[in-house]
Formats: structure tokens, sequence, C-alpha cells
């Protein structure tokens, strides 16, 4: 009898582990890729600078950020830097104008390709030339525009 249960009880084990695991790979969604992916919505600066989608041709990727968005912007913005540079910066954690002109890019594109967003793209050039006036301004509009790109769809 011992030897019966030393036999059986490994086996009933890993019955159950196989079948658990089954279970739970039958409820997880398959996302092929690394080990950690990030996910991309369709809204995000990290969608718009992948170019996986055309842009909106009232703003070619290759416009500059200051024919877009005026003159303003050039005390914080090199002259040449495009949209599409924009939306591929990594600065936005030590420079809040950096997640601004990031996330103030994407906004707009999303007002023009998206219907649902909640911004129009009058309303994010404004918003966006507001937000200049200092550090705080810039962070706090930044996050406005993050929440918004990544609840669109």
């Amino acid at each position: 009898m011992g030897s019966l249960w030393s036999t059986l009880l490994p086996l009933l084990f890993c019955l159950t582990l196989s079948a658990s695991h089954l279970v739970a790979g039958a409820q997880r969604q398959y996302r092929p890729g690394f080990l950690y992916t990030r996910t991309r919505g369709r809204c995000t600066p990290q969608f718009w600078s992948g170019r996986r989608e055309a842009w909106p041709r009232m703003v070619p990727e290759t416009s500059t950020v200051s024919n877009v968005f005026g003159s303003r912007v050039y005390e914080r913005y090199r002259l040449d830097l495009t949209l599409l540079e924009a939306t591929a910066r990594n600065d936005e954690g030590e420079n809040p104008f950096g997640g601004l002109v990031k996330e103030g890019t994407a906004a707009l594109l999303n007002s023009y390709a998206r219907g649902g967003f909640p911004y129009k793209p009058w309303q994010v050039k404004t918003l966006l030339i507001q937000a200049l006036v200092s550090e705080a301004a810039a962070a706090s509009q930044a996050k406005h525009f993050s929440l918004a790109n990544h609840a669109c769809s």
C-alpha cells in the first residue's frame, strides 16, 4: 500500500499541475514577442513614431514642430525638430517640455485622425502653447494629453 501511494501521489500531483496550467493557458491571451512587451495603443506617441499608419495629411511627419505649433516653440525646441522626432523622444522623465511636445504631437495627430478624440486640433495647439510658460504647466498638460492619448482607441 505504501509503494502504491508513493507512485500515485506524484502522478496525481503532475496531473493536477498540468490541468491547472491548461486552464490558465486557455484564459490567458497569447502575446507574441519578448518576455517584457509594451502595449502600444493606436493613439500613443510610440504608435505614431512606429509609422504603422499613414499620418493625417494636415500634419505630415516631416513637418517641423515650429511650423505646426507656431513661433512660440522656438524658445523650447530645436528649429528643425520634426513631428516624427517629437513622437520618438525619450527625455520626458527629466524634461517636462520633452513630454509636452511628445504627448502634444500625438494628441494633435489623434485630433485629426480619430473621430472621437476629446481635443480638436486648435485646442491641442493652444494648450501646448499655453503650457510653455513653466515646467509645472508643461508637466501638467503633458499628463492631460497622455491620459487622452492612452484612453483613445
